[in-house]
């Protein structure tokens, strides 16, 4: 009789949520994928290289060398007080930001491994760390901030501490690690082998002029980081499922070494377009856009529900907005996620579904990255 690794894991929450909106035909705001395309030039070079001849076959296992190269060229330029990663050692290309993520986990935690988790957290990082045999440690973000608080991070350290995954801006709160967060990690991880896994998928959407830093930046950190990002973040692509990890070369020698027996290699017509958008972006203004772009978002959505009763925490980055219902319904987030997608025709996510007990603290998210319309729609909804 097979015996599940993941005995208490079922489908994810944005899957049924997802589902649960197209049984109803609710407005999904639930799952976090844009409805508008990525920008018209990323797909005729799409288009292009899915018709030339050569593109068809497996790209070189870390990745296109062009692509590495051009991903090379602007975090160098966006982090201009770092050393800028070297494409041939330091990034691999991997299907996705979850396929990064995974090929770490695999790559360094052992069984008994400790993995300190912040939450609410991305449901994947708890069931991924179990596989490999790894014990997440959990430290609760307290609301409506969701900044760390810092003795908590240092009870749950010990020496067999091998991970601390940082999510920065976050999901689902949108909260930012600021220098002095780094500054605090980096001195609770002095003299130890703790390793970072920084996710910044969200990385180019920070908002009100706020200065993003990634854990590359941070020289007692760099060393020690695996730094993850997405293209599908960054292109409106989500469905391309082409992200990367930026590491010190002894640390990503140890991914690819995963990665080649995980994915192997990534779509090669969509990482020669990548490369196209990227070569022919030489001030990065789409990634330099993007703040601005999602800043005006957050901001449509919140005055589309000013006054209609809900509580909108803070969104300092990020495409979610958090809100508390108290004033509305007695409800656990779960049921009134339900309610909301059955009686008023709108999709959330349940901020429950983000913590490993279940935790409830009356908290459910919208996905703001929609076309104006839809937001308009959803509020119109929301607000009856």
């Amino acid at each position: 009789m097979l015996q599940s690794k993941l005995p208490d894991v079922g489908v994810s929450i944005f899957t049924q949520m997802t589902l649960l909106a197209q049984e109803t035909g609710a407005i999904n705001l639930a799952q976090g994928f844009p409805d508008y395309d990525p920008p018209q030039e990323l797909l005729e070079a799409l288009a292009r290289h899915a018709l030339t001849p050569g593109h068809h076959q497996y790209a070189p296992m870390p990745g296109l060398p062009r692509l590495r190269e051009a991903i090379g060229t602007q975090v160098a330029r966006l982090h201009a007080d770092a050393p800028a990663p070297d494409p041939a050692t330091e990034i691999t290309i991997t299907a996705g930001a979850t396929e990064a993520l995974y090929a770490v986990l695999a790559a360094v935690v052992r069984p008994g491994d400790e993995v300190v988790v912040f939450e609410p957290a991305y449901d994947l990082y708890g069931p991924a760390i179990r596989l490999q045999g790894g014990v997440p440690r959990y430290v609760r973000l307290p609301a409506p901030h969701f900044r760390p608080d810092w003795d908590a991070v240092r009870r749950v350290l010990t020496a067999r501490t091998r991970l601390v995954i940082v999510n920065t801006p976050h999901n689902p709160s949108g909260a930012i690690f600021t220098a002095d967060d780094w500054h605090e990690l980096a001195r609770l991880l002095d003299g130890t082998d703790a390793l970072v896994l920084s996710d910044e998928v969200y990385e180019h959407l920070v908002f009100d002029g706020t200065p993003r830093m990634s854990a590359r930046q941070h020289p007692a950190l760099r060393e020690r980081s695996f730094v993850l990002s997405s293209f599908g973040k960054t292109y409106h692509a989500t469905g391309w499922k082409v992200g990367y990890c930026i590491a010190p070369p002894t640390l990503t020698a140890e991914v690819r070494r995963v990665h080649q027996f995980l994915t192997f290699a990534v779509s090669t017509p969509t990482q020669h377009a990548l490369a196209d958008a990227l070569e022919g972006d030489a001030t990065d203004a789409h990634a330099r856009r993007l703040a601005g772009f999602y800043q005006q978002k957050r901001d449509e959505f919140r005055a589309l529900l000013d006054g209609a009763g809900w509580d909108l925490l803070p969104v300092p980055g990020g495409y979610f907005q958090l809100a508390r219902y108290d004033a509305l319904s007695p409800a656990s987030d779960l049921a009134f996620a339900q309610f909301l997608a059955r009686d008023k025709g709108v999709a959330v996510v349940p901020v429950s579904a983000f913590y490993h007990d279940g935790f409830d603290d009356g908290l459910i998210r919208f996905c703001v990255a929609k076309e104006s319309a839809t937001l308009q729609a959803a509020a119109a909804r929301l607000r009856s």
